[in-house]
């Protein structure tokens, strides 16, 4: 259909507005009515609505006061409803079988009483309700009654009937007399080739009820049999029934090819009806996908995009750049320039694109940090370089994932983007606050290789007067990265908020840890760093540098260390080599004792000494020690190397083996895949969790034998399945979470609540896994909390723990605190910031208007 045009084209153009054409019979108007104007159908008879019928608890059993059961026999005409008893015993809503309304007709005669069937007869008894009344009968019987079980019921029914009361809403409008019509444009008619059509299933349901419609409209106008009236009223009933809800009561109404016809409520419910697939999530304009790669020279607000994509993305700023230059006279000419990609295109493009921040979105976006801000560098080819940093928040790797990026357009728009979703200002997890921007693999790895020592290296037992002069005596060839030397380090002191340079020291360390210090910023001690920096040392330096640091600092500091880690990694030429996976010659011995125990136990099961039970336990728990042990011994032969030291003598140190160095840096790989490539894979789960008490003897170098590959196989076909069920059940969980806690939001300062929850340190097993500082980290002080043995407040009521305040806690030897809690908030809606205590994320007190209920989800 087009605008101002009618079906047949005899009528075209706005001159003909409003005028119906009299051969196809379209009015002549604007298409989109086609989305807007409804019809109706005027049903021959009553029709009661399929969801207070059949919506637990079903809304019509609950005002009439009658069972589920009994509504659906007098609705689909298999028992008669009494709606007026008359002076006869009958009671009112009495159900009459047909036998028994025939007696009652012989022997009262039919004026006496009023019994109907179908909706007709719901509809009068729902129209003679008197709500008002009904609600003081309730509440007077709820005050007489002693039964629990009829109080409940009689509360269910008020507050049914108080509803409809507030509202207005009349109880006999649950019954249907006119069929409202849904637009034609939402159950479109698609013509196919061949002179066929692709239909909405609403049409063929709509078409059933007409049809019935009709036929009960005739069939009453001849006077036909009752029976006959009667089974073509519960046919129409029922045709209602699958138009709004197929397949809610009694069989689904199929289609041509088998499949359950989609009705209203269908387009309406799930993932994929109107609220969650059109009205909750859109498609929207200015916005691209790509693949993404590696953009290890980006900085960390920086992201690469493609020059073709950021031209198609940023084209209303284009033309009005180009307009405002004068380089275009129109909007049309800017257009015409845009498309043919002249050179001033690019360089005006370079221009708008300047710090013009674009979100850029991984699904699934699990949490804030799965849509980030960044400021784009136009680059050439056509994928999207992200920074490796950031792959971490959005679980992102580069084996083919894709990202959506989107353009703030409005000024505030990009003034949030900026602030509140640049990369550079989310580096902390919003659950625990733990750095998210902690560098992984090859960075790891190449910085905890220039960070190794070695005995006996060229340049061992230098000494250097700063960082600079290391890098120099590298370069020039003087000492190799591992050789232990001598460091003057510069130490500082923080005055006025400011590091000051104060004393200098001597220190043991190795040239490669001399150059690191190069980028540690000032206030950071060396010792932080004169170690074999593992992933946990890389945490631990951006924690430390962001709690005493500016953000700034902390984010080019982290650029740093990346572009440091990547350069040494690179030059370190470390690979993965079969001989690398070193198998201990103990191996065969330690299987071959195991296998003889294994034969005493079975020995002892066939002479009836131990039952199967324990038989299976001796078994698995004798092959558990056997991996056990071949994997220690295979460690120590991987974990250490002989060196020759100065003296020429032979020690034994951690080994430079690569294999050991990924898993030990916590690059990649760990102890327990190394034992699978070089111990042995040991013990395998069925898919049901019992263990399997033939073990793999072998290793992934040695190679597997058949029945050991099909064993492995169990363990494989588990995982897989077991991942794809866990992705769906979180999913399932997140969305009712959020469900349950978006109300929940910081509306006011303090709630003023004397109120709080008793914090201890957290002991299992006589170790303390969290200590009581830790425990109330971040949380706002319920009471004054004193020094112990003593009057002395230590930390006043409503003050907010800090860092140092948790030091402090910790070395008085505290017992317990009362800290404020959301548990026990007094805010009407919500909760208060000072029961929330710190935002994660930001590291300061939570601000009013956070939706910590999405946040927790």
């Amino acid at each position: 259909m087009k605008d101002f045009e009618c079906l047949c084209g005899k009528y075209k153009r706005m001159k003909f507005r409003n005028v119906v054409c009299e051969k196809c019979g379209v009015e002549v108007t604007l298409s989109k009515v086609r989305r807007e104007r409804m019809g109706h159908i005027e049903l021959a008879a009553p029709v009661a609505h399929i969801w207070y019928l059949k919506s637990l608890p079903s809304r019509l059993g609950l005002l009439m006061d009658m069972t589920l059961k009994d509504i659906e026999r007098v609705l689909y005409f298999e028992a008669f409803l009494v709606t007026d008893p008359g002076s006869t015993p009958l009671i009112h809503k009495q159900l009459l079988t047909e036998e028994m309304y025939f007696d009652a007709l012989d022997e009262y005669g039919d004026d006496e009483f009023v019994a109907k069937m179908g909706a007709e007869a719901i509809q009068d008894v729902l129209a003679e309700m008197q709500l008002e009344k009904e609600a003081a009968n309730l509440r007077e019987d709820s005050l007489n009654t002693k039964s629990q079980t009829k109080l409940k019921k009689y509360n269910k029914r008020l507050k049914l009937i108080d509803s409809l009361i507030q509202s207005g809403n009349k109880p006999e409008w649950m019954v249907l007399k006119v069929l409202p019509i849904l637009p034609p444009d939402l159950r479109p008619l698609v013509p196919l080739d061949g002179g066929r059509f692709a239909t909405s299933d609403l049409n063929d349901l709509y078409r059933r009820v007409i049809n019935r419609n009709n036929r009960l409209g005739r069939l009453l106008e001849l006077d036909a049999p009752e029976i006959i009236v009667r089974n073509e009223k519960r046919m129409l009933q029922e045709a209602v029934d699958s138009l709004i809800d197929n397949g809610r009561r009694g069989r689904a109404v199929m289609g041509n090819n088998r499949r359950p016809l989609k009705s209203i409520a269908d387009m309406i419910k799930g993932k994929q009806g109107r609220f969650r697939q059109n009205l909750l999530g859109k498609r929207v304009d200015y916005s691209g996908r790509s693949v993404i790669v590696c953009g290890p020279y980006l900085k960390l607000h920086q992201c690469g995009l493609p020059k073709k994509m950021a031209l198609e993305l940023f084209k209303p700023f284009m033309y009005n750049r180009l307009i405002a230059k004068g380089l275009a006279s129109t909007i049309k000419a800017a257009k015409k320039m845009v498309e043919s990609e002249v050179p001033e295109v690019w360089d005006i493009l370079e221009r708008v694109v300047h710090q013009h921040p674009v979100l850029l979105n991984r699904a699934p976006t699990l949490h804030r940090l799965g849509i980030q801000a960044f400021e784009p560098l136009l680059i050439e080819g056509k994928a999207i370089q992200l920074h490796p940093l950031v792959c971490g928040a959005f679980n992102a790797d580069f084996d083919g994932d894709q990202m959506a990026v989107h353009v703030p357009l409005s000024e505030e728009a990009q003034l949030e983007a900026r602030t509140l979703m640049l990369a550079s200002n989310n580096v902390l997890h919003l659950a625990s606050g733990e750095p998210i921007i902690v560098p992984s693999q090859d960075v790891i790895l190449g910085l905890y290789y220039m960070t190794r020592d070695k005995i006996n290296q060229k340049g061992e037992g230098m000494i250097f007067v700063n960082p600079a002069e290391a890098l120099n005596a590298y370069e020039s060839g003087a000492a190799t990265l591992h050789a232990k030397v001598k460091l003057r380090i510069q130490e500082y002191e923080k005055v006025d908020g400011k590091y000051q340079p104060t004393t200098k020291r001597i220190v043991d360390t190795t040239v490669g840890r001399a150059i690191f210090s190069k980028i540690l910023p000032a206030g950071l001690s060396f010792d932080l760093i004169n170690e074999a920096i593992s992933k946990k040392v890389v945490s631990n330096l951006i924690h430390v540098c962001y709690q005493t640091q500016e953000l700034k600092d902390t984010v080019i500091f982290a650029d740093q260390m990346m572009y440091m880690g990547f350069q040494y990694s690179t030059k370190s030429g470390i690979s993965f080599c079969s001989n690398d996976m070193t198998i201990p010659d103990t191996k065969a011995g330690m299987i071959e004792e195991a296998e003889a125990q294994v034969k005493d136990v079975q020995k002892q099961y066939s002479q009836g000494v131990v039952t199967d039970g324990e038989r299976y336990n001796k078994v698995i728990d004798i092959w558990s020690r056997t991996s056990e042990k071949v994997a220690k011994a295979m460690m120590d032969e991987i974990g250490f190397e002989d060196f020759i030291n100065a003296d020429g003598k032979t020690e034994k140190l951690a080994s430079f083996n690569s294999v050991y160095m990924m898993a030990d840096s916590g690059a990649r790989g760990s102890p327990a895949q190394m034992r699978q490539l070089a111990g042995m894979r040991g013990l395998m789960a069925k898919p049901d969790g019992s263990i399997i008490e033939t073990p793999i003897t072998s290793n992934f170098r040695e190679g597997l034998n058949n029945m050991q590959y099909f064993i492995s196989t169990h363990g494989a076909r588990k995982g897989l399945a077991d991942t794809a069920l866990k992705t769906a059940n979180s999913g399932y969980l997140t969305r009712r979470l959020v469900d349950v806690g978006q109300d929940l939001v910081v509306n006011e300062f303090d709630c003023g609540t004397e109120n709080g929850l008793i914090k201890k340190a957290t002991i299992e097993g006589g170790n303390i896994v969290q200590t009581l500082g830790a425990a109330v980290l971040g949380r706002v002080m319920a009471e004054d909390v004193l020094v112990p043995d003593s009057t002395e407040v230590f930390l006043a009521k409503g003050h907010l723990v800090t860092l140092e305040d948790k030091d402090k806690i910790n070395e008085l030897g505290v017992e317990s605190i009362k800290a404020r809690s959301t548990i026990t908030c007094d805010t009407r809606y919500g909760v208060c910031s000072a029961c929330y205590g710190n935002d994660m994320a930001r590291g300061h007190q939570i601000g009013v208007g956070e939706a910590v209920g999405v946040i927790a989800a």
